[in-house]
């Protein structure tokens, strides 16, 4: 799916700041995860990732982000991500009293940046 003209310039506007966000969000937790940042390992290791599995999460996230940033590619991107997210939800509520909501609330941003700038998905959502 591309672009099309969007329902509002308002919306638009919205979407492509929520997909900014995200984007640079997702950006910074791939590439602290590629480079080993001491923090992104140790919560990494706390949920039981072993440490020399960090880097290739980090890859994937990375892939995934290139993706969701592209237009042209932006829904592909979203699904990895989705997918991704859930792995992420299913292992903090695997360990206890970790705020599994957190990836929930990201994904839910991810899909809200596109509806927001694509009438196509706008489209296909609401059945028209």
């Amino acid at each position: 799916m591309t672009e099309t003209k969007p329902s509002s310039k308002g919306a638009l506007i919205a979407g492509w700041i929520i997909s900014g966000l995200i984007t640079a969000f997702y950006l910074f937790d791939a590439i602290s995860k590629i480079v080993k940042e001491k923090h992104s390992v140790d919560a990494s290791v706390a949920l039981g990732w072993p440490a020399e599995h960090i880097p290739t999460i980090g890859i994937i996230l990375l892939a995934c982000t290139i993706l969701y940033a592209i237009p042209r590619t932006s829904v592909l991107g979203a699904v990895l991500i989705t997918g991704y997210l859930g792995g992420a939800v299913a292992v903090m509520m695997r360990t206890s009293g970790q705020p599994y909501l957190f990836p929930f609330i990201f994904g839910a941003l991810t899909w809200a940046g596109i509806y927001l700038r694509n009438t196509k998905l706008q489209k296909l959502v609401k059945g028209d």
